[in-house]
């Protein structure tokens, strides 16, 4: 089968690849979306059913579609749920609201292209035609498309350091994959847990912890012990940002922001002002000033930018200042036990000192993986036919402003986009539903102006 479009991919950045392309090709047009996830558009962020577990972005900022930006809201009233655009929603709502969106698209039969969803794994391609490229999948079929758009999010990063010295009776009580959530299921109300990581990812298993009757101690190891804000109960207006007129280097930056800051009544004003700026402002900055940012201020960024719902925040606090969550800063050096129980071994930060942490479970909450080449069998294939390049910060992989894929050769027979995390090196911040919804819609349209 041959088609206009193939969607690779399976969450939520093929999704809503997938529904502009509904949107806006013709009925005569054929679309192949490829992907082996059962969770299909849910991915890990959305699949979760705890309610605790909220988006940290306000409801009225969350519809899949740009152009009908009520589109959320409306859903949640429509579903009982009562909520106000500037209120934040369960993460398990918001992933049924995109199924239910392209269900409802789907259902459109008048006018509307065919959609194959084809259940298996792009495991390699070859140029088999003069205007395709061909897909092996998993299951022995082969398909071509004229255009190509890659969805293909991240995992869960690895563990740190390697954990030979773990006996094998104590294996089962490391967590690599929190996400899998039936671990929860065996942890006593008194073990005391050690998660590694201190980000978003953290605080949804302290909370996931916590509901699941464990009232023990949890101790927190990152490499600076920062941890997300919260958002405000009254969301600030934002400040408007001139890009243009901030400086080009990193510390530059923030010397203005942090000035910015003492002129309103809460920074979070500043951070939410420069949102819609940060992607023309990260393409003024040099590469040497990227990869400063990369090594000595995304920590800071990510706690300030990436901030979480204020009563989940509130929660998450009171734990804290109670001491059941303790924070440790250092730099994990091994994995290993001691008298029957796990034991972590870090370098306190900014001194030579070995410091231990005793558990009964340590859980892998590092974050996900940054998008890569290496982390995907098809993208290597794709790589050795000099299809893709990787980005030379190690951010996905090379695209231009239109998120079509740049490579040295230019014999690709078809056109070939990247949305989501693999074009962080082109965009930064394209990782959040605002960002990819409207990368989306731009990929479509650029593939419906070509035919």
């Amino acid at each position: 089968m041959i088609y206009d479009v193939i969607v690779v991919g399976s969450g939520f950045s093929a999704i809503a690849v997938t529904c502009n392309l509904i949107e806006q090709l013709p009925a005569s047009a054929k679309v192949a979306v490829v992907g082996d996830d059962p969770g299909f558009g849910r991915g890990t962020a959305y699949r979760t059913e705890l309610y605790l577990h909220r988006l940290n972005v306000p409801a009225g900022r969350m519809s899949l579609l740009p152009h009908q930006p009520d589109d959320f809201v409306d859903w949640l009233k429509r579903h009982g749920r009562l909520m106000q655009a500037g209120d934040f929603a369960s993460r398990s709502d918001y992933g049924l609201y995109v199924r239910d969106t392209l269900a409802r698209l789907l259902r459109k039969r008048d006018g509307r292209c065919r959609v194959d969803f084809i259940k298996a794994k792009a495991a390699g391609c070859v140029e088999r035609y003069s205007s395709t490229l061909a897909f092996h999948l998993g299951n022995g079929d082969e398909i071509a498309g004229r255009n190509v758009v890659l969805c293909l999010g991240v995992g869960n990063a690895s563990l740190p350091v390697d954990p030979d010295g773990v006996p094998p009776s104590l294996r089962s009580r490391i967590i690599e994959n929190p996400w899998r959530l039936s671990w929860l299921r065996r942890v006593a109300s008194s073990d005391a847990v050690c998660i590694l990581g201190s980000g978003l990812t953290m605080i949804d298993q302290v909370l996931a912890l916590r509901a699941h009757g464990h009232s023990g101690r949890i101790d927190v190891l990152s490499r600076r012990g920062l941890a997300p804000l919260g958002h405000a109960r009254k969301l600030p207006a934002p400040l408007p940002i001139d890009v243009e007129a901030l400086p080009d280097t990193i510390s530059g930056i923030l010397k203005s922001l942090r000035g910015k800051s003492r002129t309103v009544a809460d920074w979070r004003g500043v951070m939410d002002g420069l949102r819609p700026a940060t992607q023309a402002l990260w393409q003024r900055l040099s590469s040497k000033e990227r990869s400063r940012f990369l090594r000595h201020a995304l920590p800071w960024w990510n706690i300030h930018r990436h901030r979480v719902a204020p009563d989940v925040f509130d929660r998450f606090e009171k734990l804290v200042s109670d001491g059941i969550v303790r924070f440790h800063a250092g730099f994990l050096k091994s994995l290993g036990a001691q008298e029957g129980r796990l034991l972590a071994s870090y370098r306190v930060r900014a001194t030579p000192q070995i410091a231990g942490i005793n558990a009964d479970w340590l859980v892998n909450c590092t974050g996900m993986e940054r998008a890569g080449i290496s982390h995907s069998p098809l993208l290597k294939e794709m790589s050795r036919f000099q299809l893709i390049v990787p980005d030379p910060l190690g951010l996905g992989i090379q695209v231009n402003a239109a998120s079509e894929v740049t490579a040295p050769s230019e014999i690709s027979p078809a056109r070939l986009f990247a949305v989501g995390a693999l074009t962080a090196g082109q965009f930064w911040e394209i990782t959040a539903v605002p960002d990819i919804r409207v990368q989306a819609k731009a990929v479509a349209e650029e593939i419906v102006s070509r035919g």
